[in-house]
């Protein structure tokens, strides 16, 4: 059992003791920054095979308060660098799907027809009421601009190769580009992340949707935080979690 078997009450318990931990600069830092984080917009990156554009990415939403990022492994392995990345990898919540989790239960598929994981992503956030942008040119595309904020959305983005894949194609919800005015085709894939990520969460922030993480979703965040603030982790879980659990 870990804190995230808790319900909210015991959470905020959890956090509390957790928070007398750490020092009062620490939580004053942890909480101003929780404040401006988001999942409304979660950027799915799909079979990326050169690390430094993997990396690029989580910077860029680490710097943006994007919280949940959602990686497809298929042929690629995703990897971190750490020089490029800052360590942005450790703030973010990061979810991967890969042949080692291909196997996990899923009611949306069977054995005769199982899912890739692509699909077994987009089944899993349209769950949690996100429609799928994949980020291409299309016969049916949208403009960059003209995407619809008050909709959560999760926004796909392609190998540097081979571009997103025909799976994700099939299966996304809608296709966007962004306007580009020279001879060369397409961004980097870090730099279309950059400039979707940045253009969507300004958008957000300027309008009155609230764009806040849930409540819960917020203590959850703050405690893998601090967590990851303190020497001995292991052993401070163990310890909080039954105090948690003895306390009536």
């Amino acid at each position: 059992m870990t804190y995230r078997d808790l319900d909210i009450i015991n959470k905020q318990k959890y956090y509390s003791l957790l928070y007398d931990i750490i020092t009062e600069e620490r939580k004053n830092t942890l909480e101003s920054v929780i404040d401006l984080r988001t999942d409304r917009f979660i950027p799915v990156i799909e079979n990326i095979h050169k690390a430094q554009n993997a990396s690029a990415v989580l910077r860029t939403c680490d710097c943006l308060g994007i919280q949940e990022v959602r990686i497809v492994e298929n042929n690629n392995k995703f990897s971190v660098t750490d020089d490029i990345s800052l360590g942005a990898n450790k703030w973010l919540n990061i979810r991967k799907y890969n042949s080692a989790n291909s196997n996990l239960p899923n009611p949306m598929s069977d054995d005769k027809n199982p899912k890739s994981n692509i699909e077994r992503c987009f089944d899993d956030l349209r769950a949690e009421g996100y429609k799928i942008i994949a980020t291409m040119p299309h016969d049916n595309d949208i403009n960059l601009q003209d995407i619809d904020i008050t909709q959560k959305a999760a926004i796909v983005f392609g190998s540097e190769v081979d571009g997103i894949s025909k799976e994700a194609i099939a299966n996304a919800d809608c296709f966007m580009k962004i306007p580009m005015f020279g001879f060369t085709e397409s961004f980097n894939i870090s730099v279309s992340a950059a400039i979707t990520l940045h253009y969507l969460t300004n958008k957000l922030r300027n309008s009155d949707i609230d764009w806040h993480l849930s409540e819960e979703k917020r203590l959850d965040t703050l405690i893998l935080w601090a967590l990851q603030s303190i020497t001995c982790r292991d052993k401070v879980e163990k310890e909080l979690l039954s105090r948690v659990m003895n306390t009536k």
